[in-house]
């Protein structure tokens, strides 16, 4: 069968050898067509062009963008990160402010203690002498 099959294959191949190729030929176009033709395909190809200077415009504003992103993104994790450094500042000098509160009670307390109770102390003597 495939002896066949090749057979066959080598008659249709031969045929196609012996007959020439026709070559049909388009009708000429009248002179108003061709110009008309020339018209249309040079507005295709400066629509075309536009659209591609419209599309490198699009992508160059599109990079410009991302760019201008990053560069924001970058500055706000550096004012966060400032933001951050700071509010630990205050934290560690209302720590400080909170202990140095209660230190001048301490003191304000001692020296009552040591030097006005003795006083009035000294003065309730005094008036009973």
């Amino acid at each position: 069968m495939s002896n066949a099959k090749a057979k066959q294959d080598r008659e249709l191949t031969d045929d196609a050898r012996e007959k020439p190729a026709t070559i049909v030929p388009f009708a000429p176009m009248p002179k108003g067509q061709v110009e008309r033709n020339i018209v249309v395909d040079d507005s295709g190809r400066a629509i075309v062009a536009l659209l591609q200077k419209a599309a490198e415009m699009a992508k160059d504003d599109c990079a410009r963008a991302m760019d201008l992103a990053h560069k924001l993104s970058f500055q706000l994790r550096a004012a966060e990160e400032r933001a951050r450094e700071l509010e630990e500042g205050v934290a560690h000098f209302r720590d400080r402010a909170t202990r140095a509160e209660a230190w001048l009670l301490r003191i304000h307390d001692e020296v009552e203690h040591a030097f006005f109770q003795k006083k009035d102390r000294d003065s309730r003597q005094a008036q009973r002498q």
